[in-house]
This record gives C-alpha cells, structure tokens and sequence, in this order.
C-alpha cells in the first residue's frame, strides 16, 4: 500500500515551530526582564532615575543660577516661548547619537530656542561600543554640533552616560573610555576651536573611567543629579558649570541649572 506522507511544507512549517519552541529566549526579550529601546532613543539623563534615583529638587537660597532645559526627539515641537515666559534662558538639543542617528526635531528644537532669545548649544549622546571617539566627534560636529561665536551658540556637549543598550561601561575598561573620551574632546577641539562640555554622572564616571580627573582643567562639567544638590562631583572639577536637577520639570521635562547669573552663559557661548 502507498505510504501517505505530509506535504513537504507541512514538514517544514512543524520542524519551525519545533525550533522555535526549543530555541532559549534572549535576556532582552523575556516579558518580565528590562526592555532594551530602539537605538537612537537615548537622551540625555536617560539612565539617571534608574541607577542613581530621584531624591528632591534644588534647595532654596542657592546663589545666582540660571534656569535652562535640554530636549531630544522623543518631545517632538517644544513650545519655545512657553518656556520662556517661564524663566528658561538657555537650552540644549539632542543632534546626534553614535554615527547613525540624527534627531529629526533638530532644527524646530535648536533654531527654535534661538528665535525666542535663549542662548542655545547641540549634544552627542556617545555609544562607545560602535565606532571610536574622533568618528564620533565628526558626525557630531558635521550634523548640528558645530560652534560659531556669535554670542548666542555654546560649545557642543558630550553625553557620556549609562549605555541604555547593554552593559553600562559599552564593554570597555576603565583606560579604554578615558582613551575613547579623550580622542572625542580632541576631534571636537580641533573641528571648532572649543573644548566640548562633558555631561555625565559621578556614579557613572567614577564606575567606567576609575574616576579620572584629567579633564578638569579644560572641560566644563555638566553634572546630572536628581536631588537637593549636586553632592560629589567627578574628580578633578572643584565646581560644576551646569547640573540637570530633575526630568519631571513644566512644558519640558529635563531642567538645569546653569552655575552663575546669565552674563556667565553669555560669556561661555563667547568662549
């Protein structure tokens, strides 16, 4: 008698679901495990509530500051004068990420800052495990991280911070990032004369670069703390040049304070 056989793709299609039962469920994808975003979501503080927390906003009776925010894609169009109606004077917008991204908001964000008055700069959120420093610093500089001294553009700001998409460090030894951040400032610096501001975390900084202070002299600090104050700072910078206090701020989450009274941020967009 014949023998009765189940059509070739049948087979197939049992032999897939098989596999696929078979096959062990990446980290990432388990239902109950962390969510890894899509790259080119990353923003600046992104990381912070989850790895350092939320404690507090700043104090009163601090001296004189200056109220800024920064803004990346995921907040769309922002309402310029709304913030500034509100206090805010300066602002930073998010222009690229690694070398395969660029904020598609930039212009409204960035250009739209400076209509209304604000003194306005871009950000790099750095992927270290992608491509080196200096590759990094030219997609920036040639996609919205340039400088120009015309009073009202600060110096391109390097996001360095907790990688969203893996390990926290992008895979490098605490020598590796110092070499990799350095050949970022270095590009930077010789592409528009200025050395970039660096925005990071202390827990961050002192976990992925052994706490090096060897960029204190030259670069502003950006710190992002989440509390009364800004509490240590990263070693080598007696003082801070801007903090991001908190990301549930009015109109745009992300809000900071610049250490000094405007004329100071005027005169750091001068160089």
């Amino acid at each position: 008698m014949p023998v009765h056989r189940p059509a070739p793709t049948l087979v197939t299609a049992l032999l897939a679901l098989l596999l696929a039962a078979l096959a062990p469920v990446p980290a990432h994808a388990d239902p109950g495990g962390p969510t890894v975003p899509a790259r080119g979501s990353a923003y600046m503080g992104m990381g912070v509530p989850s790895h350092d927390g939320q404690s507090g906003t700043p104090r009163t009776g601090l001296a004189t500051q200056t109220e800024g925010v920064d803004v990346a894609s995921y907040q769309g169009d922002v309402s310029w004068s709304t913030l500034l109606s509100s206090g805010v004077r300066w602002a930073y917008t998010k222009a690229t990420e690694g070398t395969y991204y660029t904020n598609p908001y930039f212009t409204q964000q960035y250009n739209g800052s400076y209509d209304v008055g604000m003194i306005r700069g871009a950000y790099h959120f750095a992927t270290p495990d992608t491509t080196g420093g200096a590759t990094q610093a030219d997609y920036f500089v040639d996609h919205g991280g340039g400088w120009s001294k015309d009073g009202r553009t600060l110096p391109g700001v390097l996001d360095i911070e907790w990688n969203p998409y893996g390990a926290a460090c992008y895979g490098k030894s605490t020598s590796g990032m110092v070499t990799w951040i350095t050949d970022f400032l270095n590009r930077y610096k010789a592409r528009t004369g200025r050395a970039a501001v660096i925005y990071t975390a202390t827990s961050w900084w002192t976990d992925c670069t052994g706490d090096y202070g060897g960029f204190a002299a030259t670069n502003p600090l950006w710190i992002a703390r989440y509390a009364a104050d800004v509490g240590t700072l990263p070693a080598g910078w007696s003082a801070y040049t801007m903090w991001q206090y908190t990301s549930t701020g009015p109109t745009v989450g992300d809000h900071d304070k610049f250490n000094g009274a405007l004329d100071r941020v005027a005169a750091l967009a001068n160089g």
